[in-house]
């Protein structure tokens, strides 16, 4: 590769050549073996927290914030874990009043949950995890837990409250005995990925008696990739949206909206570095959101393949290194853990949280890496390096 200029314009002429990037990426990943396997899949029914209304902590549509919560056993009473569930974001009126009808937009419309993958009670798919206190936190207010908007539009009767949504969650649940755990574990999934970036450190200072704390950030750690190729477009515009619509900014910590744009707070790379508390990333440079938002207008151009194999392995290789060159510090692997594999798919912690399927990055999976990490038994910083084969 070369540097400055000349690299982005080369980029640039290939990618007008190459644009079938759905095919290069479907054809470069791994086969990926379905979930066959149950692991004692449950449903859990919802809780929903009525007296938050009072607080202003409230779904798009005014009902109650909900969550699930299955209580732990044995050894894992006292251990919590705490997952801010994903389901991307509503950027204008008209989505959010979409979303308000949905189990997105309004606790009136969810049902059971069903826990699995990483929430399984079976031992020996879930072997550090599974007897804990398990708690999915709902996702409604469509701002990714971001929203502080104090008035309510009488045309609409939308609210954008969701950073309070999180304030009652934690209060709720440290009165159920959170205040007195000995594991906590903040993790996000998705568009619930950057909240428990944003809060990790929140988290931490409700418990400050609990000797090992930790989050977790799941196939969220979006990046915009080189604005030679976006045109324009990408996350940026995403969280622009959410910062004009949610009053997002306010949420967002000082020490980096004093210094940029409060949309490009919304971003990993510009937030790790105020984040103290331990914090471990799974993601994948060829995850399908990253991709199809990041390089939108190749993933759903032309599909006919016209790519050389090296058009398509330069393509593929610049993806990957954006991500990695954006990824935290790997100097102190006790306070930032990775796990960054190969594949084109998203969200690990459910679908590919079992023995038969899991993700697997230097002979170590990804179950292993991380439960050896949570609780310091050996630090994993792993990057897939494997070569894909080309088709």
């Amino acid at each position: 590769w070369d540097n400055g200029g000349n690299r982005s314009f080369k980029l640039v002429i290939l990618l007008l050549l190459c644009t079938s990037l759905t095919v290069l990426l479907a054809e470069s990943a791994p086969n990926q073996q379905k979930d066959t396997n149950n692991y004692d899949e449950y449903f859990v029914e919802k809780t929903i927290l009525k007296n938050a209304v009072s607080k202003g902590a409230v779904c798009l549509d005014g009902s109650p914030p909900a969550f699930y919560m299955d209580r732990g056993f044995g050894e894992g009473a006292q251990s919590w874990m705490i997952h801010l569930s994903g389901g991307g974001w509503c950027r204008d009126v008209r989505e959010c009043q979409n979303r308000s009808t949905t189990s997105f937009g309004s606790s009136k419309h969810m049902p059971p949950f069903k826990f699995r993958g990483h929430f399984s009670n079976n031992k020996n798919a879930n072997p550090d995890l599974f007897n804990c206190n398990k708690v999915m936190v709902a996702y409604c207010d469509g701002g990714a837990f971001t929203g502080v908007v104090e008035t309510v539009d009488p045309a609409t009767y939308l609210h954008f409250r969701g950073a309070r949504i999180f304030s009652a969650v934690m209060e709720d649940l440290l009165s159920k005995g959170l205040k007195d755990a000995k594991n906590a574990l903040l993790i996000g999934s998705s568009a619930g990925a950057y909240p428990a970036m944003l809060y990790c450190d929140r988290f931490s200072k409700l418990l400050p008696n609990t000797p090992r704390l930790k989050c977790l950030t799941d196939s969220g750690y979006f990046i915009d990739v080189n604005k030679n190729l976006q045109k324009g477009k990408g996350f940026e515009t995403i969280y622009k949206a959410l910062v004009t619509l949610h009053g997002s900014a306010k949420a967002l910590p000082k020490s980096c909206t004093s210094r940029m744009k409060p949309e490009l707070c919304f971003f990993p790379q510009n937030m790790q570095q105020y984040i103290k508390t331990p914090l471990y990333t799974i993601m994948s440079p060829f995850d399908i959101v990253q991709v199809g938002t990041s390089l939108g207008d190749y993933y759903n151009a032309n599909k006919q393949n016209n790519c050389s194999a090296n058009q398509k392995k330069n393509l593929r290789e610049l993806i990957r290194l954006e991500l990695l060159s954006k990824l935290p510090n790997a100097s102190d692997t006790k306070s930032r853990g990775a796990f960054i594999d190969s594949q084109f798919h998203h969200t690990r912690l459910q679908s590919y949280w079992n023995p038969q399927n899991v993700s697997v990055v230097n002979n170590v999976t990804m179950i292993k890496a991380f439960g050896d990490w949570y609780f310091d038994r050996q630090y994993y910083y792993l990057i897939d390096k494997h070569d894909l084969p080309i088709p």
